[in-house]
């Protein structure tokens, strides 16, 4: 059912980049859901209870596998929403399905194959972001990987292309060439704008650009559009350069609404 929605109206995966408190979820996901019942377009409710790869050691990740879940559980038991989250090792598939609708690949683990094969078994919808180092043509193969294993739920997404040292630029004809395999497309339109490592020890980035990234993906066909959005992302405790500011996002999804 959901993933039919989203292949029949523009989609969107919101939601804080990393858990930092169930209040924080309860906020964000409070002016999610009042949004998502304002535009009748499928939204799904994003945040990691890891972030594995982060610059630093000493970065925060998030509170874990089982707390995780649970936090994000009761965002779904209160708001109503769909979920997603990332997954980083082939045992968390299983544990994160029993929560979770969609499960995310990481874009740096986006050839792993038994990653890929665990989270398609478990019959949930399986959102593989696009690695930094391959082109839009080189995702057939990750995408076949899920399909093989018997799961036909794909979504690919784009963001953006390793460039030099600490940037990232995107060729949106990336968008244009995974739609060719048949799997809806979305545009992760804020790690697309970050400069990996250009924070002395942390990830930079520059969220002015987040609402031009979106526009330029829907030009070029995009089904669905990713944004990390955050109450107060200076304070943010990942990812806090690009995310969306939670007052900013309804005028962000109009224009791609309309």
């Amino acid at each position: 059912m959901l993933f039919e929605q989203m292949r029949q109206k523009p989609f969107f995966i919101l939601g804080p980049c990393v858990i930092e408190s169930q209040e924080l979820l309860y906020t964000v996901a409070e002016t999610v859901a009042a949004l998502q019942q304002k535009y009748q377009v499928p939204v799904v409710f994003k945040s990691s209870f890891d972030k594995a790869n982060r610059t630093s050691i000493k970065s925060y990740r998030g509170p874990g596998l089982e707390a995780g879940l649970e936090m994000l559980n009761n965002v779904k038991e209160r708001y109503q929403l769909p979920l997603i989250t990332d997954i980083h090792e082939s045992y968390q598939a299983a544990k994160a399905a029993e929560v979770v609708d969609v499960l995310q690949i990481p874009a740096f683990l986006c050839r792993q194959t038994d990653l890929l094969v665990a989270a398609a078994q478990t019959g949930k919808i399986v959102n593989v972001k696009k690695a930094q180092f391959l082109s839009g043509h080189d995702m057939y193969y990750p995408a076949q990987k899920v399909a093989d294993a018997g799961n036909s739920q794909v979504i690919l997404t784009e963001r953006g292309n390793v460039f030099g040292y600490n940037n990232l630029a995107v060729d949106f004809r990336n968008v244009y060439d995974m739609k060719a395999f048949g799997y809806p497309v979305c545009m992760d339109c804020t790690h697309s704008v970050q400069r990996p490592g250009g924070a002395n020890g942390t990830t930079g980035g520059d969220r002015t650009f987040v609402p031009m990234m979106a526009l330029a993906a829907k030009a070029f066909g995009a089904n669905g559009y990713f944004m990390e959005v955050h109450p107060d992302p200076d304070h943010a405790l990942s990812d806090g350069p690009n995310m969306v500011k939670l007052q900013d996002l309804e005028g962000i999804m109009q224009s791609l609404i309309d």
